[in-house]
Order: C-alpha cells, then structure tokens, then sequence
C-alpha cells in the first residue's frame, strides 16, 4: 500500500475537485463520442458536464473551507481539474461542432492558452492578493469557469444553425470562436477585478 501513499495525503475537498476534472475528461470523451457518431445527445451531454464540474468546483471550496482543510496541493488540483473542465473541455466541445478550421483552431489554442495562464498566475499570487484572514477577495481576470458563457452560446449557435462562417484573407473561419477569444482575454486581464464570492 505504500505505493499509493498519495492517496492518503487527500482531503475530503479534494474528493469534489477530482470529481470535476473527471467532468471534464468524460466531456471531452462525448464531444470525441459525437465527430465519431453525429449523435447530438453526445455533445449536448459533453456540454452538460461542464455546469456540473462547476457544481463540484464550488463545493471543493466550502467543503475546504468547512473543515479548515485547505492545503496547497489542494490548490494546485483545482487548478489542473478547473483547465480540464473549463478549458479543455469547452474547446473540445466547440472543436466536435464544427469549429474546426485552422483559424478556429487558434482562437481555440487561444483561448485554453489564457485559462492556462491565468491560473497559474493566481497561484502564484494568490497569496499577496489575500487579505487578513488570509482570504482572497478578488479575482484578476474573469475566473475560467465563466467558460460555461461562451459554451452555452455556441450551443444555442449549434443549435440553430448559425454558426455564423465567414472567410477571411481567403481562409475559413467561424465568428462564433471570437465569444472564446473575448472569454480568454477578459480571463487574462490584470486590470479587471472581479469581487470573489
């Protein structure tokens, strides 16, 4: 049992926090489910999933903060389960619907490229960003699960067929990808705060 020593090592939270980057994996399964079957219920599932990692990233926190648990391996999951399900996921998701061309592939890169950096830099600023009780009280950058915005209208986009293609300096493109590129930059932003429930 040595072996699986780590295991022993994690906190209830922490339970909540892998349960959302599993969302996140089993998303992108259903999106890779839906370019292989065309079945819809596939990709409106995929889409589903990322609404509940956000139900579990929110739990990790008050479970964490519950049971005064809170520990920087704990902080580092979450950041790697919250790229998976809003991040990874969403492009995957927008990537089966057909946004799929070279240039809706970079804003896609993109995009996940912002969620990535953003992250990481509130890990490593989270502390200076805390107040007394060690509390942080703000975000820099819009938070990543905000994600779930520009998903939930490409479906509707999906949905109705108005993937809005265009072609631009003679390469193929769809102006749908711009709702991820906006959510990228206002992730990536240090001039925006946004108050931290």
């Amino acid at each position: 049992m040595k072996h699986f020593s780590m295991l022993r090592s994690f906190h209830v939270a922490d339970l909540f926090t892998i349960a959302n980057g599993c969302c996140g994996v089993v998303a992108v399964f259903h999106a890779m489910r839906f370019l292989a079957t065309q079945d819809a219920r596939s990709i409106y599932l995929a889409a589903l999933l990322v609404p509940l990692a956000i139900a579990f990233d929110v739990l990790d926190g008050r479970v964490a903060r519950w049971r005064h648990r809170a520990s920087p391996m704990g902080r580092e999951l979450d950041s790697l389960a919250d790229l998976i399900s809003f991040g990874v996921a969403p492009a995957a998701i927008a990537y089966a619907v057909g946004l799929n061309s070279p240039l809706d592939q970079l804003g896609l890169v993109f995009f996940v490229v912002c969620g990535l950096s953003r992250l990481a830099r509130y890990n490593i600023t989270a502390d200076s960003l805390a107040d007394q009780e060690g509390k942080v009280t703000y975000f820099e950058g819009t938070p990543i699960p905000t994600s779930v915005i520009p998903l939930a209208l490409l479906l509707i986009a999906y949905h109705t067929d108005w993937l809005l293609p265009v072609t631009v300096l003679g390469m193929r493109m769809h102006l749908t990808v711009l709702l991820f590129v906006l959510s990228g930059s206002l992730m990536i932003s240090k001039t925006l705060h946004v108050p931290k429930p």
